[in-house]
């Protein structure tokens, strides 16, 4: 199985999943399409086409659309960068709305979340939006020390070395895994939704006890000024995903729209954007 055919079969699940028609006078559209703009909606059609899979027929409300495509993601993400093992090898975990607490870089949080619920003040002082729940998180479980000598004796139970790196089984009571990566889903860019990627980018980041997992989200926005609302910029999110950008770029070239080309050009180049078959690759460095 290569990438290459794990990305079409994403596509494939997305068109029979999520992927649905609308029906606004005379004009369809996919649903992945903002009804209100022209040009999404012509971007759409022609990015559908591209994909090439018959769409399916039962009706997808937004949320739902959402955590469908939350679901697909991190299937593709599982399947693909197990096919990188030999590249970075690992015990992996996968899920979809674990909370952060559940790592070992933000156990502490969980303590804290205690405390503040148990003290009124402080939870004015602090809130309660520092422990977050990625739409799809990748954690790394610790290896026991059997598997660490594996080819030759690197470290022995009796000796006061590396005590305290999180990677080691033997160095934590009850293990947790590590967080590699969280990643954040969005069917669809409004500008009402792109904000709480950032603040999830930024509690990760400052609320951490070791190191910066990858930070990155995933989206089938067909509009690129749209998408740069969430790519444009560094610090927070390493990077910004489509889930179709070949066939994003060949739409666009087709409607002729200098203004969105010209942004989608400067989005790819400027590497803020990148194609959904590029994540695992980067996942392994």
């Amino acid at each position: 199985m290569s990438i290459a055919q794990l990305r079409r079969e994403y596509h494939q699940r997305i068109c029979q999943e999520i992927i649905r028609l609308h029906q606004d006078g005379e004009t369809t559209y996919p649903n992945l399409a903002d009804k209100g703009s022209k040009t999404s909606r012509a971007i759409a059609q022609r990015l559908v086409k591209r994909l090439g899979f018959p769409l399916g027929s039962p009706r997808v409300s937004g949320q739902s659309a959402g955590r469908l495509f939350e679901a697909a993601t991190r299937d593709f993400l599982e399947t693909a960068f197990d096919l990188l093992r030999h590249l970075r090898p690992g015990n992996w975990y996968y899920s979809t709305q674990s909370p952060i607490s559940k790592f070992d870089q933000y156990e502490h949080l969980a303590d804290l979340e205690k405390i503040v619920r148990e003290n009124g003040e402080l939870a004015s002082a602090l809130g309660r939006d520092y422990i977050i729940t990625p739409d799809i998180v990748i954690g790394r479980w610790p290896v026991s020390d059997e598997e660490i000598n594996q080819t030759e004796i690197v470290i022995k139970a009796d000796e006061s070395c590396a005590r305290f790196t999180p990677l080691r089984e033997v160095n934590s009571q009850s293990a947790r895994p590590i967080l590699h990566a969280s990643v954040s889903c969005k069917w669809t860019i409004r500008s009402d939704r792109v904000q709480n990627s950032r603040t999830e980018a930024l509690n990760l980041i400052r609320n951490r006890k070791g190191h910066t997992p990858h930070i990155v989200a995933v989206t089938a926005e067909p509009l690129p000024t749209r998408i740069a609302s969430l790519a444009l910029g560094t610090g927070d999110l390493d990077c910004v995903y489509h889930f179709a950008l070949p066939e994003l770029q060949e739409a666009i070239a087709e409607i002729d729209n200098e203004d969105q080309m010209e942004m989608l050009t400067m989005l790819v180049e400027g590497r803020r954007l990148r194609d959904i078959s590029d994540l695992p690759f980067d996942l392994a460095i």
